[in-house]
């Protein structure tokens, strides 16, 4: 496995900065290992939900995992708010950093992450292969 931390600044949108991050290191097998910092701005889709609902206020982020490859990111978020009621769900594009996010990201050799349409879900779903 390798290793990769980065920090991202006030203003900087959290998905678009990762997918940058993972097409810049041509990340194949990418995952999060951990994330800590803050949000000005939170776009999330809950769960079974086809809408996105945006959240304009400051967030502590508490958890951020997922899968990242150049064919797509899969990324799920939890923050807590001022009073530390949390809430979690799909991280969409839109979620604003307030102060900073520090990320930790591990990269397999081993394997290769697609996100191919399943007929079955009709979702882009991981698939994996042997790198």
């Amino acid at each position: 496995m390798k290793t990769f931390a980065l920090r991202l600044k006030p203003g900087s949108d959290l998905k678009e900065s990762l997918k940058d991050f993972t097409h810049a290191y041509q990340l194949q097998a990418g995952f999060i290992l951990t994330a800590v910092g803050s949000l000005e701005k939170a776009t999330l889709r809950f769960a079974n939900q086809r809408v996105t609902q945006v959240f304009e206020q400051k967030f502590e982020l508490v958890a951020l995992s997922g899968t990242l490859s150049s064919s797509g990111v899969h990324l799920h978020i939890a923050i807590a708010d001022q009073n530390g009621k949390t809430m979690g769900g799909h991280l969409e594009t839109g979620c604003t950093i307030y102060t900073t996010a520090e990320i930790v990201i591990g990269a397999s050799k081993e394997f290769a992450f697609e996100r191919v349409i399943d007929q079955e879900t009709g979702f882009k779903e991981l698939q994996i292969f042997p790198s």
